[in-house]
């Protein structure tokens, strides 16, 4: 689907058009992350923060001519405060009034291609559709107790599974919760992320 690449985003330089996201390369990824306006770093979504801790990386992605952004509908004070907290190298934007399918739902990752000005939408996905990113899922697929989901067999005597989320916010002592101290798990690798009151989000994840 053709759309106007000359669309606004916001990042570290300001405004620029989507098309400057290519970064001269022909094909594009980007991640839509979630956004909680005001929210402290620790209330922003859980399933979002897993996936774009997946994708701290895309130099792979660039060897094969391929371009990687994250997009996000957050005023970008914010956005930049919190990829700072996050330690990410990625190119983050904000697409708060962009129009679809720059901006549109969050929680996809999604497809572009440029045909010198002219740019399309080719893909988009969301839900398990992500999970092909979480190089985690894929390795706890290989150990025997797999995942610890709630749709997976299990032997007698063993625990039973969970919501597919159910490890997304964990506590200080790593144990999974939702409850008024946990984050989203990679957060507490950030320097200062210590115990505190939290928002304990529960809805609105990918």
């Amino acid at each position: 689907m053709e759309f106007d690449g000359t669309a606004r985003v916001v990042g570290p330089d300001g405004p620029v058009p989507f098309l400057e996201l290519f970064q001269g390369r022909e094909e594009l990824v980007v991640y839509k992350h979630m956004w909680y306006d005001g929210a402290p770093h620790q209330g922003q979504c859980e399933g979002c923060t897993t996936t774009a801790w997946h994708l701290r990386d895309a130099v792979h992605l660039h060897a094969r001519g391929v371009s990687f952004a994250v997009l996000t509908t957050g005023e970008w004070p914010e956005v930049a405060a919190y990829v700072a907290f996050m330690g990410y190298r990625q190119p983050w934007y904000s697409v708060r009034d962009a129009p679809e399918p720059v901006g549109g739902d969050m929680g996809y990752l999604t497809c572009y291609l440029r045909d010198g000005d002219r740019t399309f939408l080719t893909y988009a996905t969301t839900g398990r559709g992500n999970e092909r990113v979480n190089g985690s899922l894929g390795l706890l697929d290989m150990t025997p107790h797999g995942r610890g989901e709630a749709w997976e067999d299990h032997p007698a005597g063993r625990p039973a599974g969970r919501e597919a989320c159910w490890s997304w916010r964990t506590d200080a002592d790593g144990a999974a919760t939702w409850g008024p101290t946990s984050r989203p798990v990679p957060q507490w690798t950030r320097p200062g992320a210590g115990p505190v009151d939290t928002l304990g989000r529960r809805h609105g994840h990918s």
